[in-house]
């Protein structure tokens, strides 16, 4: 690696290298775990362990973003009457968006998923995980620019999900349009921007979900200048 001068000390990055069986191994058995995944509008109260939450989001925090500028805020919710600020404030929105805001298209997409402006889930949960992407911040009277933003911030929930899933609880992406409502609440600054809303909990003993079919692989990938999936490919054990 050639010289640089940069203000980030470069170190040796250490790396092991797995045996490619143990390689399949480990994408079949973290797809047959992810696969379980489900978007859970029914939860329990009950409280969370000490501490997970944060680990759940140090986890987030792992992501790459643009230029390094980390540009993520995540509001932990657990205060009974924020939450309840935060439902109804959310209702008043998707009640506007289910009676007048969503095209007729928009509604019959959603109806199979049985879906409504009620959002009781956001008192119910024990814990909300509101994230805010940050566009740019003050040092004085310097304004510094973040990059990639949204790209940013949506890999970084994409690791929460991943990571909410795997310590054994159940969230969903609520993202009621507009959501300024949340900086007004929770006491944000303008320069961050509510991106999702996430309730995080147990799920309910008698929750339900829509019996959705995930798309194949063959509709989901593509090799080398759009070919699509050659049709003498075996069928991956997992398709089977």
């Amino acid at each position: 690696m050639s010289n640089r001068t940069t203000a980030y000390p470069f170190i040796p990055y250490h790396h092991t290298r797995v045996a490619p069986d143990d390689m399949i191994r480990r994408a079949d058995e973290f797809y047959r775990h992810m696969n379980q995944r489900r978007s859970v509008r029914d939860f329990l109260p009950d409280p969370l362990p000490n501490g997970l939450l944060e680990k759940m989001i140090l986890a987030a925090g792992t992501a790459p973003s643009g230029a390094h500028k980390q540009p993520w805020r995540f509001v932990v919710v657990t205060d009974p009457d924020l939450k309840r600020q935060i439902r109804e404030a959310a209702e008043n929105e998707e009640r506007e968006n289910y009676e007048r805001r969503f095209s007729q298209q928009w509604l019959e997409d959603l109806a199979p998923l049985g879906t409504d402006w009620r959002k009781p889930f956001l008192e119910i949960a024990p814990a909300l995980i509101v994230v805010f992407r940050i566009d740019f911040e003050r040092d004085g009277d310097t304004v510094k620019k973040h990059y990639y933003v949204m790209e940013s911030v949506g890999i970084a929930v994409g690791i929460l999900i991943t990571a909410i899933h795997n310590a054994g609880l159940v969230t969903l992406t609520h993202t009621p349009n507009p959501m300024a409502f949340l900086n007004r609440i929770l006491k944000r600054p303008g320069n961050e921007k509510p991106y999702v809303l996430m309730p995080v909990g147990y799920s309910a003993p008698d929750a339900q979900v829509p019996d959705l079919k995930r798309k194949p692989l063959s509709e989901i990938i593509l090799y080398n200048q759009s070919e699509p999936m050659p049709e003498t490919s075996v069928t991956p054990d997992w398709e089977r």
